[in-house]
């Protein structure tokens, strides 16, 4: 279906054409007019479906900027999905003066957010921990807020934020739209929904479990070989973004130095880390300074990474649902995918699990045709970029382009290729930039201006 038969309005169109957004992916083309219509829905899609911009075009539909006060509230459960689903609502609504998004989530000082919410915001994207500490101190006004949002509501839940959802829910005015999205409808989800929803719409993407564009396949081997085989599996297929998961923060730390030993340009990702430090892991593996990020389930939700080549299993999930959820971050945008999973012969009834819940067997690797674990001039799994910090950004009126200006004009000289991804977050900036003019570039940031400031400039490593 075109958006233009979705009743958008004509800056949201605008906007939709200028991204080339010609057709609704299904949950979109299903969920945006019952929203519209301002029913209550409960929306039930896999990972990568386009549900975010399902809730946000509606959202931002309704938004009256003229009205400077809390509209809507979007629920998330960790702050790297808070920065995306913000980020998508600013992109998708750019064309909408004046549009004020605010992220409320834990792991950042709360004073600018309290801040930004007494200037005037019109949505606010926030963790249950965050939300409820700003309602605390009574500085969210709901009384007019009309929709309430839970994005990966059963995550929420599997995350123990049960009580924190249902206190933030019935604080909410009783005259609102309330939208659940998950992407499976367990028993709890139910239970909430019938609690704060009012006669909901329930829309199913069908074929919510294995995609079919993912190649699945699994190498068989003994535990004790299982970081080698790792090694051998990323060296055959050489991916340059990929995720590898661990059932155990202790696994994720072993394997992150097991393979940065090896030479693999990788880093970790568990509970236990500082949120600074996890912002600065994830900045380096969305703009490919970090090929392999190691994760567990918890660390790694809400990770949303464009063009992601490769998901690996280190450990097989004890559930089919996280396993559908980990490889579902492959294969978009039309793109072919690929999951690899390592298995152990204690694994065996795992996998029948799986596959019995995909409906599908996964293809068997040949672990002796795999390269050797060591050695080898193709066997190089190193990054050709590096990452800058800048201590600035968008409240501070940083804008990509001022960056870019700084590195390719006058002043710079590079060529626009040797800039990569730039992320502008609230109060600082991230910057890929080759690694061949790495050095170059942070000189010349350091001792240089941008947009006539001098900023403070490190290597994020």
């Amino acid at each position: 279906m075109d958006f233009a038969t979705l009743s958008l309005s004509p800056p949201l169109l605008q906007v939709l054409n200028e991204l080339k957004f010609e057709t609704a992916t299904p949950i979109q083309e299903r969920a945006i007019p019952v929203l519209l219509q301002g029913k209550d829905l409960v929306g039930q899609a896999k990972t990568g479906s386009g549900k975010t911009a399902a809730f946000s075009l509606p959202v931002l539909q309704k938004v009256r900027l003229q009205d400077r006060y809390v509209q809507a509230l979007v629920l998330c459960p960790t702050r790297e999905l808070c920065a995306q689903v913000a980020g998508e609502l600013r992109r998708l609504g750019r064309r909408m003066p004046q549009l004020q998004v605010v992220v409320l989530a834990g792991g950042q000082p709360i004073r600018p957010q309290l801040e930004a919410l007494e200037k005037g915001a019109h949505v606010a994207v926030g963790t249950p921990g965050r939300v409820l500490d700003v309602l605390d101190r009574d500085a969210l006004d709901t009384r007019r807020l009309g929709t309430v949002v839970l994005d990966e509501a059963d995550r929420m839940l599997d995350m123990g934020f049960r009580e924190d959802m249902e206190r933030i829910l019935g604080a909410m005015p009783s005259r609102r739209q309330t939208v659940l999205f998950s992407a499976t409808f367990p028993p709890d989800i139910e239970k909430l929904s019938k609690t704060f929803q009012r006669d909901p719409v329930r829309v199913t993407v069908e074929d919510a479990t294995a995609a079919p564009d993912i190649r699945q396949v699994r190498y068989t081997c003994e535990p004790e070989a299982k970081q080698a085989t790792l090694l051998r599996v990323l060296r055959q297929y050489q991916p340059a973004s990929a995720i590898v998961f661990c059932n155990q923060k202790a696994t994720v730390v072993e394997v992150t130095k097991a393979l940065a030993a090896s030479g693999v340009s990788v880093d970790g990702l568990q509970g236990d880390m500082e949120q600074f430090d996890r912002d600065q892991v994830m900045a380096k593996f969305r703009n490919l300074s970090t090929r392999v990020l190691v994760a567990t389930d918890v660390a790694g939700r809400g990770i949303d990474v464009e063009a992601l080549d490769a998901v690996v299993n280190f450990d097989l999930p004890f559930q089919p649902e996280p396993y559908v959820h980990r490889i579902g971050r492959t294969g978009r945008a039309g793109r072919m995918g690929l999951a690899i999973s390592l298995v152990t012969p204690r694994d065996e009834r795992k996998v029948e699990t799986i596959e019995e819940a995909i409906g599908t067997k996964l293809e068997v690797g040949d672990v002796d045709a795999l390269p050797p674990a060591e050695g080898g001039g193709a066997a190089f799994l190193g990054s050709t970029w590096e990452t800058l910090y800048i201590s600035a950004g968008r409240k501070d009126k940083m804008r990509p382009g001022d960056i870019l200006g700084a590195l390719t004009g006058e002043a710079g000289g590079f060529n626009a290729t040797d800039v990569g991804k730039i992320e502008i977050q609230d109060h600082i900036a991230y910057v890929a930039v080759a690694r061949r003019v790495a050095k170059v570039a942070f000189q010349r940031l350091s001792e240089g201006r941008i947009k006539g400031r001098k900023h403070r400039i490190a290597w994020v490593r």
